[in-house]
């Protein structure tokens, strides 16, 4: 446990940023899975789980929690299920 105050503050404000950030990379995850249940079923909302997912990993890629080269090979990916 911290004794100094500034390392109070920044355990307790790590601790918080991880659970955002756990959140948010859990959320693209789920679009992600949810894009590719639709295109095994064959599903009529592909289009609409395809932009939702592509939504969610440019927004982890923004705040930094993908590199931007890893964002963009899953959304070519995606993409190529949907082309096929």
């Amino acid at each position: 446990m911290p004794n100094i105050e500034s390392a109070i503050k920044r355990a307790r404000t790590s601790k918080i940023a991880n659970e955002s950030n756990s959140a948010k990379l859990s959320k693209m995850r789920t679009a992600m899975k949810k894009f590719e249940k639709a295109v095994e079923e064959n599903a009529d909302n592909q289009q609409e789980l395809l932009v939702a997912a592509t939504r969610e990993i440019d927004m982890v890629s923004a705040k930094g929690l993908i590199h931007q080269n890893k964002a963009n090979r899953e959304k070519s990916r995606l993409a190529k299920k949907i082309a096929k």
